[in-house]
């Protein structure tokens, strides 16, 4: 059977395929230390459970949901962006739960773009903005975050672009691999840009409260909801990766022109997850320290990682990861990932597969324990030694 021609520039996820050699070398007995995936090993709050369990017990909550979520979760997030973020939405109307932020993407993508409509994608970047927008028919045109220039757009090299097809322009700060934090005057010049081409902004912002003392929402921008609309998630925040709990967020019509691809894909969320996710949103301040306070005894764990690899990176990142540039002694990504994985058994992310611009940098998530992270340090200096 013949596929569809728009899978055709569209590969495996990486981690798909990589995930599958990591198993193979499992069964011959290599006990795979994977430092790769953005997959919290922490639980979510005992609260969080307990409304599941509780919630789900009830004979009335099995049925489908409403198309647009529980006004329960909707009024949640309502309250936790007036709270974290100073951003006031109606929970009514500018607020469109989802089955995890990265089912978003992919109804962004085919709710906006025509064949041949283009987007802005950030090299390095999340890898579904590409893909998404290729199996939507669109084409990417990628802006380079450049270490030099804090990760940041370079707004004079984009408005030498051809923008006469960009619909879509997809950000993300805290940004993923890079870790570079939020800037406010930044947001300020994305919402600047957006209207002065009537481009709609795309914010990815899932990491916002990991290792950042400052969570910031574009939304807050004056004039944003005219030209962008944000995506969050409860995957990182709150510890719900497989929960599969997201949500976008911006003016009426945007959420109801997404609405109308969104209801032909699915036919909602479990109640209670949803209502469990609503108590996790309520969680205060010292959940977010908790959690923080065990990221930031791994990520010092992963900082002596990079030393013995001799990379260079900043301890100003935030977020989920570590992001670093190797030595010159490796010609790229690809060869110090597959030295450490075959020599010390550790499994480490090549920065190439967030675009080409990542090709001389690797990224490790600081998903896994202390003694993980110990465990790993030992394989590489007798890998080192031998």
């Amino acid at each position: 059977m013949e596929i569809a021609k728009r899978l055709g520039g569209v590969g495996e996820y990486y981690f798909s395929k990589k995930l599958r050699e990591i198993d193979e070398l499992n069964k011959q007995g290599k006990n795979i230390i994977n430092l790769g995936i953005g997959s919290p090993d922490l639980p979510p709050h005992p609260d969080v459970v307990k409304v599941l369990y509780e919630e789900s017990q009830k004979p009335n909550v099995h049925g489908y949901q409403n198309y647009k979520g529980s006004p329960v979760l909707r009024k949640a997030f309502a309250d936790w962006y007036a709270n974290w973020y100073q951003v006031v939405l109606n929970p009514d109307s500018e607020i469109l739960p989802l089955i995890g932020s990265k089912e978003g993407i992919m109804h962004i993508c085919m709710t906006y773009l025509n064949d041949g409509d283009a987007a802005l994608v950030p090299n390095p970047g999340y890898p579904t903005y590409r893909s998404n927008v290729t199996i939507a028919g669109g084409v990417c045109m990628e802006y380079e975050l450049k270490e030099e220039n804090n990760y940041q757009p370079d707004f004079d090299a984009i408005e030498k672009m051809d923008l006469s097809r960009v619909k879509l322009f997809f950000v993300n700060y805290p940004q993923m691999p890079t870790g570079q934090a939020p800037v406010k005057e930044v947001f300020q010049q994305l919402v600047a840009f957006a209207k002065k081409h009537n481009i709609l902004i795309v914010h990815d912002n899932p990491y916002s409260f990991i290792l950042n003392d400052d969570p910031q929402s574009l939304l807050n921008i004056d004039g944003a909801k005219d030209v962008a609309i944000e995506l969050n998630s409860l995957s990182k925040s709150h510890n719900m990766a497989g929960w599969r709990v997201g949500a976008l967020f911006g003016a009426a019509d945007r959420i109801n022109e997404v609405l109308r691809f969104k209801s032909n894909m699915d036919s909602g969320m479990y109640l209670p997850v949803q209502l469990a996710a609503a108590k996790a949103l309520s969680l205060g301040k010292d959940w977010f320290d908790s959690v923080n306070a065990t990221y930031q005894q791994r990520r010092e764990k992963v900082f002596e990682l990079l030393d013995l690899l001799k990379c260079r990176y900043s301890k100003n990142q935030v977020g989920m990861f570590v992001w670093a540039h190797i030595p010159d002694n490796y010609k790229d990504c690809y060869e110090i990932a597959d030295d450490v994985l075959y020599k010390a058994n550790v499994f480490i992310t090549p920065g190439g597969i967030f675009g080409t611009a990542g090709e001389q940098y690797i990224r490790i998530s600081l998903c896994g324990s202390v003694e993980k992270f110990k465990d790993a340090i030992e394989r590489v200096q007798k890998s080192l030694q031998s």
